[in-house]
């Protein structure tokens, strides 16, 4: 007993400095959100007296840049599950030629790099009048969501033991209601952890949003900071509120979603 505590505490300690240094950003973007207009250098190591005008300033300047990444990132998780959900069930329930194949080719798109896809998008966008459009964005985000969820939702789909579905076709469920009655609900933390990724994905992203953008229309949080850093240098404390005020929809979900992430990255894991 003695000596697994011994081995304990350095453990602990190590664990400490690891998770500060790890949220050591996270501190100085809080911290300097509550200082006065100025450099943060020239701030406090805590805001004894906070001062929350940089928090109005970025809502009055990044609000409407919030509200379209929330508009973009919920309309790309819709899509992509949407999409994923019938083609994750089709590849693990039923007997579809050449399925190694489509899975292969699907886990290929996770490996071409953004730049590449943004680039053959612009001009297809170009042609069809997408550019600067929400549902251009949410078309490009869903490149990465949909994939993504397909092999997630699959892997968990291929465990629901086929007596449960056999016996809703046996009561004369179709296979549409088969999906929607008993293997979406059976795959809930699967369908959840899906849609909080491809959320992140589409909160976060910044290559799509530059590359689609050639107006301030259609611009999405992650480009607001961007170009917010070049225009108000001198406002560091309205730039880190925005940076946690982006931060805030992700970190609630999250937490929100921890129990059923854990689920359903290991229902994914173990098939």
């Amino acid at each position: 007993m003695k000596r697994a505590t011994k081995r304990g505490w350095p453990s602990t300690i190590i664990g400490i400095v690891l998770l500060a240094l790890m949220l050591f950003p996270v501190y100085w973007m809080v911290n300097a959100s509550l200082q006065p207009t100025g450099l943060p250098l020239q701030g406090d190591w805590f805001p004894f007296h906070p001062d929350f005008g940089g928090y109005a300033t970025a809502l009055r300047d990044q609000g409407d840049n919030l509200a379209t990444s929330l508009v973009v990132s919920l309309g790309s998780v819709a899509l992509s599950l949407g999409l994923a959900a019938p083609a994750a069930y089709a590849l693990a329930q039923f007997p579809v030629r050449g399925t190694d194949l489509v899975l292969f080719g699907i886990l290929i798109t996770q490996m071409v790099p953004s730049i590449a896809v943004a680039n053959a998008l612009y001009v297809a966008y170009n042609d069809l009048g997408l550019l600067n459009s929400y549902l251009g964005l949410i078309l490009a985000d869903s490149t990465a969501g949909a994939p993504f969820a397909i092999i997630l939702l699959r892997s968990s789909m291929q465990g629901i033991p086929r007596e449960i579905i056999e016996a809703a076709r046996v009561d004369g469920a179709g296979r549409l209601r088969v999906l929607r009655a008993v293997v979406l609900p059976v795959s809930a933390n699967s369908l959840i952890t899906a849609a909080l990724f491809t959320f992140l994905f589409t909160w976060s992203d910044f290559l799509f949003a530059l590359t689609l953008n050639t107006t301030d229309t259609v611009q999405p949080i992650t480009l607001g900071i961007y170009q917010y850093v070049g225009a108000h240098t001198n406002q560091w404390n309205a730039i880190m509120a925005t940076a946690v005020l982006a931060s805030v929809p992700a970190a609630v979900l999250l937490v929100v979603a921890q129990r059923h992430v854990a689920a359903g990255a290991a229902d994914g894991a173990i098939k």
